[in-house]
């Protein structure tokens, strides 16, 4: 059970030293708040303190405000459990002291909790060596701005300095009214989603049956890659950048010699992720932790160096025989506590290790593209895999600096899966006759970083047609069959790979979009003769919005219902992390609670009868309009794996 403390010592000097422990970072909560302000009103009653020192406990001063507060607030809309902590706490109590005060920072002081340092004059406030400063960083990403972080510099900048004579009375007045504004804004849509986000993300490293029977992560020195190619090469470098040592596998020569060279020198500045020499140029990697870097990269030819390697990545095309193959080959010549990993996306992992006599050790290691600039890892059991396989990759996830989000089995797992309707039903769209270039506009709007569309061209289109037709093959029922990327190839389009897709790429300018596609697309449309209309459906931009998410939310709701998720918070930061969804809309899920199921439902219902069954709601999705609850509450019976011990 966690303790809350704040405690006194006054020695034989007159020194009292006020500890505030609250493990395992010591968050300023309410209770911590409380105590402050009761052990500093002691000292200044007592005739025996002379000085006083405050600090933190074990190790850390404190990372900020404890933000868990946020939740409550959020759930009952009642700012007054946020403390008064800038007049209250900070003028009324500290500043008011007529004792000499030190705070002695050591670990870290993040927000509120080096802006509470920061109230004594810096000649009496002590940092010991290597310690981290850093001032509402995490306020920002919440979306909060507190406001002690305004008013600590009005009363006690620099301990002289006066936010007036830096800013000017007027808006210094204006700032510190930003506590009105401050206590509005917690409460808001966006506060609410990022903090949200913030929990979300904590509660991935807590998964049954892995996390909470004991085991203790193995380390994981040397890692062996199968495949040079964009995937395998960013995971390679992700890797050799945290310190693990890594065997890089091609079938040739010269496919080893372009693997090895992708890794050194500049690939592509934009969404395929700059490489070490692009780290270096940028001053974010330091001359000689390169060449350390490359000192853990071996290329091999054969598998003579995997029989002492503590894991394997596959990271080869979508091939399923070759991928059997491989698994084969590695089960044989690694060491029998080896784990097997796939890079797959969308093939299933039971198919992957059918032939072998190692399933327990074999999972998906799904990095997202560019992979060692994306920051999630999505972990994929088996009904097979140890539990100890799965505990030591997430273990790796946290060392290579990933959100590693733990999944079930199944055809694209948890992310690939629920947002396969999201390129399907801009398709549909587009064979509609709605505009794709308008549709990207909007879905930019919405947040993403690019549309649909703009993202087949970067992402290329062999990967669209590739994981269409597998999708298709496995959920025929519910998806959209169009035959524009195909079009589009026939045309010696290819994306961004060749310049020309949707939008012309030309280096050094923007993607302009290329009018002459349309052409193109009219054939579509004449193939599907699904437009109801020559001038396609009129629609407005929040319908577009609608037609495109919404069948995305349905998924979701399957991949929930289906227990692919341990809880739907693990798919709204999967989705922010391995899609780009818009982190201040809360993930998938958050946001679809936040527009309502009833009325999501009744939109689906409506294009099922206009369009078809791609948006034919789920059952699930009815039920919880039917009932009025969120989609997020807990399903009563999950189907997800439990690994074996």
């Amino acid at each position: 059970m966690t303790m809350i403390s704040v405690t006194m010592e006054v020695g034989s000097d007159g020194v009292a030293v006020i500890t505030f422990s609250n493990p395992p970072f010591n968050a300023l909560s309410p209770t911590i708040v409380a105590g402050l302000k009761e052990k500093y009103l002691d000292t200044m009653q007592r005739d025996d303190v002379k000085a006083i020192v405050l600090t933190g406990d074990a190790g850390k001063f404190s990372s900020g405000f404890d933000i868990n507060v946020f939740q409550t607030v959020h759930k009952n809309g009642d700012t007054s459990a946020l403390p008064d902590v800038s007049v209250d706490l900070v003028l009324n109590t500290i500043e008011d002291a007529k004792k000499p005060t030190v705070a002695a920072i050591e670990g870290l002081a993040f927000g509120g909790g080096l802006e509470l340092a920061m109230v004594y004059p810096l000649d009496v406030l002590h940092v010991l060596p290597h310690q981290k400063l850093n001032l509402a960083y995490l306020s920002c990403h919440l979306g909060l701005f507190l406001e002690w972080e305004v008013l600590f510099l009005s009363i006690s900048l620099d301990g002289t300095q006066r936010l007036p004579r830096l800013v000017g009375v007027s808006n210094a007045v204006e700032m510190m009214m930003e506590k009105k504004v401050s206590k509005e804004l917690i409460l808001s849509s966006t506060a609410k989603a990022l903090v949200h986000i913030f929990f979300a993300q904590r509660a991935t490293s807590k998964v049954p049956s892995v996390t909470d029977v004991g085991l203790k992560p193995r380390h994981i020195k040397k890692v062996a890659i199968i495949g040079g190619g964009l995937m395998g090469c960013g995971i390679a470098t992700t890797l050799i950048l945290s310190n693990i040592s890594v065997v890089l596998k091609e079938i040739n020569t010269e496919y080893l010699q372009k693997g090895v060279k992708m890794i050194e020198e500049t690939y592509n500045r934009t969404l395929r992720a700059a490489n070490l020499q692009g780290l270096v140029a940028k001053r974010k990697l330091t001359q000689d932790k390169l060449e350390k870097a490359f000192s853990l990269l071996k290329g091999v030819l054969d598998y003579s160096e995997f029989n002492h390697v503590d894991m394997v990545v596959e990271a080869v095309i979508e091939n399923i025989q070759l991928k059997q193959s491989i698994f084969r080959e590695i089960e044989k010549v690694c060491p029998p506590r080896c784990i097997l990993a796939t890079n797959t996306s969308t093939i299933d992992l039971n198919i992957v290790g059918e032939n072998t006599n190692s399933e327990d050790r074999i999972l998906g290691a799904h990095f997202f593209s560019p992979a060692h600039v994306m920051p999630l890892l999505e972990i994929v059991r088996t009904e097979k895999t140890s539990a100890q396989v799965i505990l030591d990759l997430m273990t790796v996830g946290k060392t290579i600096k990933k959100v590693p989000v733990v999944v079930g089995n199944c055809t694209g797992f948890a992310v690939n899966r629920t947002f396969f309707p999201y390129t399907q039903g801009s398709h549909l769209l587009a064979n509609l006759g709605v505009d794709v270039f308008r549709i990207d506009r909007v879905i930019r709007d919405f947040g993403m970083p690019m549309g649909p569309f703009q993202l087949e061209d970067i992402a290329g289109y062999g990967v669209a047609m590739a994981a269409g037709k597998e999708f298709a093959t496995i959920f025929p029922n519910r998806t959209f069959k169009s035959p524009l990327v195909g079009l589009l190839m026939k045309d010696g389009r290819h994306g961004k790979i060749n310049g020309k897709g949707y939008y012309v790429y030309q280096k050094g300018s923007k993607p302009n979009p290329d009018p002459t596609v349309q052409t193109i697309i009219q054939e579509s449309i004449r193939i599907t003769k699904i437009m109801p209309h020559r001038k396609g459906i009129s629609l407005s931009d929040q319908e577009i919005m609608e037609m495109v998410l919404f069948p995305v939310v349905n998924e979701a709701c399957r991949v929930m219902e289906e227990g692919v998720v341990v809880r739907a918070s693990d798919l709204d930061i999967a989705s922010v992390l391995g899609m780009s969804f818009p982190s201040y809309r809360g993930g998938i899920v958050f946001w679809a609670d936040a527009i309502g199921s009833s009325y999501i439902y009744t939109s689906l219902k409506k294009w099922f009868e206009a369009y078809g069954s791609f948006y034919k709601p789920l059952k699930f999705l009815e039920e919880r309009a039917t009932k009025g609850m969120p989609l997020s509450a807990p399903v009563s019976t999950s189907t997800f794996s439990r690994p074996r011990l």
